[in-house]
C-alpha cells in the first residue's frame, strides 16, 4: 500500500465487490434479478432435494434406534408413527414445490409449504413430549428444535431472508413458549428463575445463537450465489463479445490472406509471443518465412481499363476514386458470385483466379464468364459517368504459385494482349473450356506476333459472349450490382446500430441458456446412475471436474484454489466472537462451581476474539466513514498498520487456518474445562442421595448435559462457518470434535449424561444426545459440501474465463499484429469499428511521393522467389527506419516491382471520407503535433519526396549488397544481376480502401500513373523522376540530370530527369536552397550519406546481416 510521509490511502475496492450490498444492486443495475430469481428457484429446489434425503436418513435412524434400544416397543409406536406420518406428509407438501408449471403461477406456496413443514416438525416433536407428559407422567425434552432451525435457514424455498427470520423466530418462540408453560410451571417461575443458574435464559441465547449462525449461512449462501452468478454472467458475455470480436478480425484477415496462408502466419507470431513473455529472445525465432503454395490446375484473369491513363488527367482524383470504387465494386461482387477470387488491383489493373483456394475443375469457364460479365458492368459504368473506358481482358490457365512475400504490408500475390470489349484466352484456356457454351474466334493478328507468346507458342482466342448464361438471373444479378451505386454502397449495416442489437439479443438468448445449464448440486442422478456419460473427448463441465471429496483432479487448480484471499473474513470473525460471547455465557451460567480456570480461559480467549474482531472490520469501518468521500483520506502510521495485518491475514491461507484452529480448539477446550471441572463422585453420591431422602440439590455441582450437548452443536456449527478454508480441514476438526464429546458421553460423564432428560420415553438419554451431535455433524457436512461445490464451480469458471480470454487474446494479438502488417493501423481501426461492408472510405493528401522500383531481369521460378522474399524482407526492414517525421508506406508488391510512398500521414491529409481524424485518440494527437511542429505551411511538405528519395537510394544500396552476397553462392549468382530501374513522382493523391471485398489500402492519382511510368520508361541502376520532383530534389541539395523528353502513354512526350548517385551509391550534392527538417535523425541513413558522406555506410543499413540470406 502506498505510503506518504508515513501515511496511506484505503484500498477497499476488492472488500466491497464481496459485500452483500454491493452485490445486490449489482445484479439490480444489470438488470439481472428476474434471471436471478429463477435460478436461485432451481438452487433451492437443490437444496430441497438434499433435504429429503437427510430428513429421511435421520427419521430413519431415530426410528430405527428407538426400536433397536428400548425393550418396551409398545410405548414408543406413537412416536415412531409420529415421526413417520408427520415425515410423509412434510415430503408431499414440500414435493409440490418441483411443479415447474404450479410454481410460477402460485410463487406463494414456496414460503406457505415451509410454514406448514416448519410447523408440522414442531408439532410432531412437541405432541410428543406433552402426550408422554400426560398419558404417562414422563418429563421428555425436545429433539427436533435445532434441527427445525438448521432446516429453515438451509434447505426450505424461503427466497427472502426476512421470511426465513420471521419462520425460525416463531419456531423458536414455539419452544420457548413449551419450556415456560411445561417445563417451567408457569411465566412468573420462568422470570424468577430466567438468569438464575441453570435458568432458561441459558435456553434463550442458545436460540438466539442457532439463529443467528442461520442468518449468517442465508446472508453467505446469498453472497456466493449472487457473485457466482455474476461471474457466470461477466463469463458468458466476454466470451460472446471476445468470440464475435475475434470473428470480425478473423473475417476481415481471411478476406485478405487465404486461410491457408493465414493461419501458419498467426501460428508463427502466437509462439513469438509466447517466447517474448517468457523472456526468450532468440534470433532463430526471427527467421523468415516464405508463405507460399502452388497451386495446379487454374485460371488467372487479368484485367485493364483502356484509357485510365487519361482519365487520370481529365477527372479529379475524388472523382477517379468514386468511379473505381463503383467499378471493382460491381467486379468483386461478380467474382463472388463466379468464385473467382480476387488477388489484388494495380490502378486500373484488376486480378483474380479461379481455383485457386478450392479446386474447381470449372475454373476457366468461371473465369471467362466473370470476364464478359466485367465487360457488361464496365458499360453500365461508362453510361452512368459518360467516361470513354472499356476493358482488355485475359485469362490463362495453368499453374502457378500464390503466396505473401516480404515482412511488412503482407498481401497475396501470384507470379505466373488483347482486345476491348471481349476476353482474350490462351490456349491453355480453351482446353479446359466448354467450347458449346462461348462464341470463341481466333485471337487478334497482334497478339499472334507478340514474342513471348511466340516464345513460348502460345495461341490466342476471343470470347465474346456466354450462350448459357441465364438472363434472367443475370438481370437480377446486375440490378443488385446497381444497387450498389456511389451514394448507396453501405448495403450492410453498421455494427452501432441493428448489428449490435442482434448482438444483444444473442447474448440474451446465450445467457438464459447459460444460466439454464448452470450446476446446482455435485450430484447429478443421471451420471450417477450412468444415464448421462460426457464423451471423453468433449470438454469436462466445471462440476465434472471435482472428485468425491470436492477437490479439483488438478492439483494446480486446486493449489490456486486454496490461495485465493478470504473478502468475507470479517463476516467469519464477527461471527465466531458472537457465537464465543454467547458460549462464555452459557458455559458460566451453567454451573456454580468455582473454578479459576473456567473464568480466566474464557476471558483470554474472548479478549483475543474481541481484538481479531476490531482488526477483521476496522478497515471497514474506515471507508464507511472516509472512503466515500471524493478527497483521498491519509491515515495514521496506526491505522497503515492495522491495515497491512488485515490484508496479510486476507491473503495467507496458513494464517487464516492458524486462526480458526486457535478460535475453534479454544472454545472446545473451554468447554472441556468447565466439563472436567465437574467432580464426578460427588455428583453420583448427590444424586443417589436425592433420590434416596427425595430432596432436591441446592446447588449445581456438575454441568447442565443439554446445555453441554447445545455448547457442542453450536461449536459444530462454528467449525463449519469460517469461509476459505479447506473443507478436509473442517470436516476434520467436526470430526474430532464429535468423537471428542462422544467419548464424554460414554466413557468419561456416563452417568452425568445417563441420568439427564431423555427426548423419548425409555431412550437412554446418552443415546439422545449421540443422536443429536451427530445429526448436527451431519447437517451441516451437508450444507458445507454444497457451499463448497458452488465455490469451486465459481473459481473454476473464473479460471476458464481468463483462459480463455488469454487464449482470445493470443489470437486477436496475433490477428491484429497480421492485419497492422497489411493495412495501416488506422485502416484497421477504422474497418473493424467504423466502415460498413462495401462503404468507400477515402483520404486526400495535397503532396504525396510515390516510388515504382522493379528489379531486372528476375525469373519467375521457386528458386528465384525464395530469393525475391529475402531481397523484399531487406527493402520492407529498411521501413523500420523510416517510421519518424515522413513516414514511408510500403503499398504493394506487383510481381517484381515494389510500390511506396512517402507522406501518407492521417495527419497530413486535408479531409477523409469518415472524418477519421476527429477520432484520434488525445495521446496521439499530441504526439503527432509534437511531430510535426516543424511543418509550417504546406510548401514544407515537400519534404516528402527527399525522404522518398532517400529511401529509393538504400533501396539500391541493400540490392548491391544482397548482390555480393548472391554471387558468393553458386546456385543464386544467376538468379539476379542485381538491377532495379526506380521512378518517383509527387503531388495530389488520394488514399483509401475501394471495391466490396478484400480491403486493400491504395493509392490513386496522376503522381500514382507517373511514378509507374517513370519506373517503365526508366534506365536500370538510376531513379528517374519528374520535373517536378527534380526540383524539390534540387532545393534540397540533390543534384538531378536532364534526361531529355520521354514518351509517356496518357501524357506524351515529357520532360524527365534522372537522379545524380555516384559509384559508391550516394547522392551527389549541389547548392541547397533549403534544408530537411532534421538532419540528425539516427535511423535514417540516407540523410546522414548526404551531408557526411560516410566511409561505409553500408554495414548499417540493416538490423539483419546478408551473411544470413
Amino acid at each position: 500500500m502506498p505510503s506518504v510521509r508515513g501515511s496511506c490511502q484505503l484500498d477497499y475496492a476488492r472488500e466491497r465487490m464481496w459485500e452483500p450490498g454491493y452485490l445486490k444492486a449489482r445484479c439490480a443495475d444489470l438488470r439481472l434479478e428476474s434471471e436471478f430469481r429463477l435460478y436461485r428457484i432451481r438452487l433451492w429446489k437443490s437444496y430441497l432435494l438434499t433435504f429429503f434425503m437427510l430428513h429421511i436418513f435421520v427419521t430413519s435412524l431415530h426410528c430405527a434406534l428407538l426400536l433397536a434400544t428400548i425393550e418396551r416397543r409398545s410405548i414408543i409406536y406413537f412416536d415412531v408413527a409420529l415421526s413417520m406420518g408427520c415425515s410423509l406428509v412434510l415430503i408431499l407438501v414440500l414435493s409440490v414445490n418441483f411443479c415447474d408449471e404450479f410454481i410460477a403461477k402460485h410463487t406463494w406456496y414456496m414460503y406457505a409449504s415451509s410454514i406448514f413443514a416448519s410447523l408440522t416438525l414442531v408439532f410432531a416433536d412437541l405432541t410428543e413430549s406433552i402426550y408422554h407428559n400426560y398419558a404417562h407422567n414422563w418429563i421428555l425434552g425436545t429433539f427436533y428444535d435445532t434441527y427445525i432451525l438448521y432446516m429453515i435457514y438451509m434447505f426450505l424455498p424461503i427466497h427472502f431472508i426476512s421470511g426465513a427470520v420471521l419462520l425460525a423466530l416463531l419456531v423458536s418462540g414455539i419452544y420457548i413458549l413449551y419450556f415456560v408453560l411445561f417445563i417451567a410451571q408457569g411465566f412468573v417461575e420462568f422470570m424468577s428463575a430466567l438468569f438464575s443458574v441453570g435458568g432458561m435464559s441459558v435456553d434463550i441465547v442458545h436460540y438466539l445463537c442457532l439463529n443467528l449462525v442461520g442468518i449468517f449461512y442465508r446472508v453467505m449462501n446469498d453472497t456466493v450465489v449472487r457473485s457466482s452468478f455474476l461471474d457466470r454472467h461477466q463469463y458468458i458475455k466476454e466470451k460472446i463479445w471476445l468470440r464475435n470480436a475475434r470473428l470480425q478480425e478473423k473475417q476481415l484477415l481471411d478476406s485478405i490472406l487465404p486461410p491457408q496462408i493465414s493461419l501458419p502466419l498467426q501460428k508463427d507470431i502466437q509462439g513469438r509471443i509466447i517466447m517474448a513473455k517468457q523472456g526468450i529472445h532468440s534470433w532463430t525465432s526471427m527467421e523468415r518465412t516464405m508463405a507460399i503454395q502452388i497451386h495446379p490446375d487454374v485460371s488467372i484473369l487479368y484485367a485493364d481499363v483502356v484509357n485510365y491513363t487519361q482519365l487520370t488527367t481529365t477527372l479529379t482524383v475524388e472523382k477517379l476514386v468514386k468511379v473505381l470504387h463503383d467499378l471493382y465494386g460491381r467486379f468483386d461482387m461478380a467474382a463472388s458470385r463466379f468464385k473467382v477470387q480476387r488477388i489484388k488491383f494495380l490502378g486500373d489493373c484488376y486480378y483474380c483466379v479461379a481455383g485457386l483456394s478450392d479446386p474447381d475443375p470449372d475454373h476457366a469457364n468461371n473465369c471467362v464468364s466473370l470476364g464478359l460479365s466485367m465487360i457488361t458492368h464496365i458499360m453500365e459504368v461508362r453510361d452512368i459517368h459518360s467516361l470513354d473506358i472499356n476493358m482488355r481482358i485475359g485469362v490463362h490457365s495453368g499453374n502457378l504459385f500464390a503466396g505473401v512475400i516480404g515482412e511488412a504490408k503482407l498481401q497475396f500475390d501470384i507470379w505466373a494482349t488483347g482486345v476491348p470489349g471481349a476476353v482474350h484466352i490462351s490456349s491453355a484456356t480453351l482446353n479446359h473450356l466448354d467450347v458449346d457454351r462461348f462464341a470463341i474466334e481466333d485471337g487478334p493478328e497482334k497478339a499472334r506476333e507478340h514474342p513471348i507468346l511466340k516464345k513460348y507458342r502460345v495461341g490466342t482466342y476471343t470470347v465474346r459472349e456466354d450462350f448459357q448464361m441465364d438472363k434472367e438471373d443475370s438481370d437480377e444479378f446486375l440490378s443488385e450490382l446497381h444497387a450498389l451505386s456511389l451514394c448507396d454502397m453501405g448495403a450492410k449495416p453498421r455494427l452501432s446500430d441493428s448489428a449490435n442489437q442482434n448482438i444483444r439479443a444473442v447474448f440474451h438468448e446465450e445467457l438464459r441458456e447459460e444460466f439454464r445449464k448452470m450446476p446446482v448440486s455435485a450430484i447429478n442422478p443421471k451420471r450417477l446412475f450412468g444415464i448421462c456419460r460426457y464423451n471423453t473427448e468433449q470438454e469436462v463441465p466445471a462440476h465434472q471436474q471435482l472428485n468425491i471429496c470436492l477437490t479439483f483432479n488438478d492439483p494446480a487448480l486446486e493449489r490456486a484454489y486454496l490461495k485465493q484471499t478470504d473478502y468475507m473474513f470479517k463476516y467469519s470473525i464477527i461471527l465466531s466472537w458472537c457465537v464465543g460471547c454467547s458460549l462464555v455465557y452459557i458455559e458460566l451460567m451453567d454451573t456454580q462451581v468455582v473454578c479459576p480456570s473456567c473464568f480466566i480461559l474464557p476471558a483470554i480467549v474472548a479478549i483475543l476474539q474481541a481484538i481479531l474482531t476490531f482488526i477483521a472490520w476496522y478497515k471497514k469501518y474506515c471507508w464507511t466513514r472516509y472512503g466515500q468521500y471524493s478527497v483521498p483520506h491519509h491515515y495514521n502510521r496506526f491505522s497503515c498498520f492495522i491495515f497491512k495485518v488485515h490484508d496479510r491475514i486476507l491473503n495467507s491461507l496458513p494464517i487464516r487456518i492458524c486462526i480458526y484452529l486457535f478460535l475453534v480448539i479454544s472454545s472446545f477446550i473451554v468447554m472441556c474445562v468447565i466439563v472436567m471441572s465437574c467432580k464426578r463422585e460427588e455428583f453420583e453420591m448427590a444424586y443417589i442421595e436425592e433420590r434416596l431422602f427425595h430432596y432436591a440439590q441446592e446447588a449445581k455441582i456438575c454441568f447442565h448435559p443439554w446445555v453441554t450437548t447445545n455448547m457442542l452443536s453450536l461449536m459444530i456449527c462454528l467449525t463449519f462457518t469460517f469461509t476459505r478454508i479447506p473443507i478436509m480441514v473442517k470436516t476434520a476438526v467436526a470430526i474430532l470434535e464429535t468423537l471428542g464429546y462422544l467419548l464424554l458421553i460414554f466413557f468419561q460423564f456416563d452417568f452425568v449424561f445417563h441420568h439427564s432428560v431423555t427426548t423419548n420415553p425409555s431412550l437412554k438419554s446418552e443415546y439422545a444426545h449421540a443422536l443429536l451431535i451427530c445429526i448436527t455433524f451431519l447437517t451441516m457436512f451437508v450444507k458445507e459440501r454444497q457451499i463448497e461445490f458452488t465455490n469451486k464451480v465459481n473459481f473454476n469458471w473464473r479460471v476458464d474465463l481468463r483462459r480463455e480470454e488469454n487464449e482470445a487474446s493470443l489470437t486477436n494479438h496475433s490477428i491484429i499484429i497480421i492485419l497492422n502488417n497489411i493495412l495501416p493501423s488506422h485502416i484497421v481501426d477504422v474497418y473493424l469499428n467504423s466502415l460498413a461492408k462495401h462503404e468507400l472510405y477515402t483520404e486526400n493528401y495535397k503532396m504525396v511521393s510515390v516510388m515504382f522500383a522493379m528489379l531486372i531481369n528476375f525469373e519467375m521460378d521457386l528458386r528465384s522467389l525464395r530469393v525475391l522474399n529475402e531481397i523484399i524482407a531487406e527493402f520492407d526492414t529498411l521501413l523500420l527506419f523510416y517510421k519518424e517525421y515522413y513516414t514511408v508506406e510500403k503499398i504493394k508488391i506487383v510481381g517484381c516491382t515494389y510500390m511506396a510512398a512517402c507522406g501518407l500521414d492521417l495527419n497530413f491529409a486535408g479531409s477523409t471520407s469518415t472524418n477519421r481524424k476527429a477520432d484520434i485518440p488525445p495521446g496521439n494527437l499530441e504526439r503527432s503535433s509534437r511531430r510535426l511542429l516543424f511543418v509550417d505551411d504546406e510548401g514544407e511538405l515537400d519534404e516528402v519526396v527527399f525522404v522518398m528519395a532517400s529511401y529509393a537510394l538504400d533501396m539500391m544500396r541493400t540490392l548491391a549488397k544482397s548482390n555480393e552476397v548472391y554471387q558468393n553462392i553458386a546456385g543464386d549468382r544467376n538468379i539476379t544481376d542485381g538491377t532495379i530501374a526506380i521512378g518517383i513522382s509527387s503531388g495530389e493523391v488520394m488514399a483509401g480502401i475501394v471495391g466490396a471485398s478484400q480491403p486493400h489500402y491504395d493509392i490513386w492519382g496522376n503522381p500514382v500513373n507517373m511514378a509507374s511510368r517513370m519506373e517503365s520508361t526508366g534506365l536500370p541502376g538510376h531513379i528517374q523522376v519528374t520535373e517536378e520532383s527534380s526540383k524539390i530534389l534540387q532545393d534540397f541539395g540533390i543534384s538531378c540530370s536532364y534526361r531529355g523528353l520521354t514518351f509517356v502513354k496518357g501524357r506524351g512526350q515529357i520532360p524527365t530527369y534522372l537522379v545524380d548517385i555516384d559509384e559508391n551509391l550516394n547522392f551527389i550534392p549541389k547548392a541547397a536552397s533549403r534544408l530537411p527538417s532534421h538532419q540528425e535523425r539516427s535511423t535514417v541513413i540516407s540523410l546522414q550519406s548526404t551531408y557526411s558522406h560516410p566511409d561505409n555506410s553500408i554495414n548499417s543499413m540493416s538490423r539483419h546481416t546478408f551473411q544470413s540470406i
